[in-house]
Order: structure tokens, then sequence, then C-alpha cells
């Protein structure tokens, strides 16, 4: 948890209110795929390298000897990589055996895609091209958690939905770090739009992300959900008027209201 809060803020709230099983479940899945996120991200190591350990990172995720593979793979670069993506055999064993198929299928397929993103340079150019990237990072989380809500208590989720949950919250992201971005090359703008242009993007993924909670019934998946998304059209709302980041107050008392 600690890691989480370091390198995760934005789900570390709502994934230390989770308990038991999903709760490692969950965090070990946020884990590994923030370690993965941080080699595609990484800005000493080459293209090369990037795409060898996240193509490595499939294939070890796919292997029957997951810990032993992702360890093997990893050990040369502890003087490069950061202790998350070291760590990345610690989260995985975190995860309980019987929802490991689930988070171990995810991490694979996130990894590979990130693989091909690295290697074509994260070139947006349209709308279309915008929604395979968010997919590819965060869509498909939605689609994760869906799979453990049901693994865990039985919860069913519309997972066509999902998507938009985990595609919103990333253009949240990619909003509030343009300026970085833009700084080491990339930019997640398609052709010709502007922020108001990504901004209409993001409050119609929100808005299917709020469809998809309102059908949750109570439990620790509505619990889950609903703290992120609010804290997304927070952060939505600030940058329209010309804000930045949330306080660390206006976060306090939005997650306090929920809770």
């Amino acid at each position: 948890m600690d890691m989480l809060k370091n390198t995760s803020r934005t789900f570390y709230i709502p994934i230390s209110k989770l308990d038991g099983a999903l709760k490692d479940a969950v965090a070990s899945a946020y884990l590994c795929m923030r370690a993965i996120d941080e080699i595609e991200d990484h800005e000493e190591i080459s293209v090369q390298l990037k795409v060898a350990l996240l193509s490595g990172i499939n294939e070890a995720f796919n292997s029957p000897q997951v810990i032993e593979a992702t360890q093997k793979l990893l050990a040369p670069y502890r003087e490069v990589l950061p202790a998350v993506s070291m760590q990345l055999d610690e989260w995985a064993i975190l995860c309980p055996p019987t929802a490991a198929p689930i988070v171990f299928r995810y991490i694979s397929k996130m990894a590979l895609q990130m693989t091909d993103w690295v290697q074509n340079g994260w070139n947006i150019h349209t709308e279309e091209d915008l929604d395979h990237y968010t997919y590819s990072v965060a869509g498909m989380v939605g689609e994760m958690l869906s799979e453990l809500w049901l693994w865990n208590d039985g919860t069913k989720s519309d997972h066509v939905k999902s998507v938009s949950f985990g595609r919103g919250l990333q253009a949240v992201n990619i909003i509030r770090n343009r300026d970085e971005d833009l700084k080491r090359g990339v930019d997640f703008f398609p052709d010709g739009w502007e922020l108001k242009d990504m901004l209409q993007y993001t409050r119609r993924n929100l808005a299917i992300a709020d469809s998809y909670i309102e059908d949750l019934n109570k439990g620790p998946a509505l619990k889950f959900c609903k703290i992120p998304l609010a804290l997304a059209h927070a952060t939505v709302n600030l940058i329209s008027v010309g804000g930045g980041k949330l306080t660390r107050d206006t976060v306090l008392k939005i997650v306090n209201h929920l809770s």
C-alpha cells in the first residue's frame, strides 16, 4: 500500500477502502500496471530496450512460470528501472490465485499493446487512434475490473460501458499531463484538436462511466468506482474554467462526501 500511495494516488484511496481478497487482487493489478507503465514512459532507456522488456513481460505473464520469468527478465536492469517496476514479481505474487488468471491476462495484453505504441512513437492523428490508445492503457482496466467484480461476489456489470470508465479517467490524465507529454515529444491530442475538443471527448466517456456505475448494486464495486469518477468530474470542471490540479483538501472533501 505504501508503494501504491507513492505511485498511484488516485487509486490508492479507493483500493485502500476495499477488503480481503478483492483488495489484494485490485492492488496487485494496479501495481503491475504501474510497473509496466513506468517502463513505457521511462525517459532514459532506449526504444529497443522498452520493446524488449514490454514484449518480455507479455510473454512472462503468458507463461506457466510467471514469477520466475519476470525475475529473470528484469534482474539485469536493477540500476535502471524504478522500484515499482523491479518489484513486478512481488505484485504478481500478491494476487489471489483464483484471480490471477484474470489479472495476468490483462497485464500480458496491456504490455503487448504498449509495445506497439512504443514502437510506433505514440502516433495519434484521429479520434480512432485516441480511442485505441485510451483502450490500451485504461479501457481494458475497466474490463478487468468488471471481471474482478464478478469473481469477487458475483456482481454483474456492463463490460462495454466499463471501457468508458477507464477511458474517461485516462482522458482526464491526458489533459492534466499535456505540458509534460509535449516536453517529451508526445502529443495525445488528435490532429487539429484543442482543449475544448478533448474536454468534450472526456465528458462523453465520463457520462457513459456514470451510467456504468448507476447499474452497479451496492457493494465494493460501486464503492470503488465512485471515488475516481467523482475526482475525474471535479478535475474536468476545474480545468474547463482555467484551473489545474485538485488540491488535497478538495480531494478529501470529495472522498469524505462519498463515504
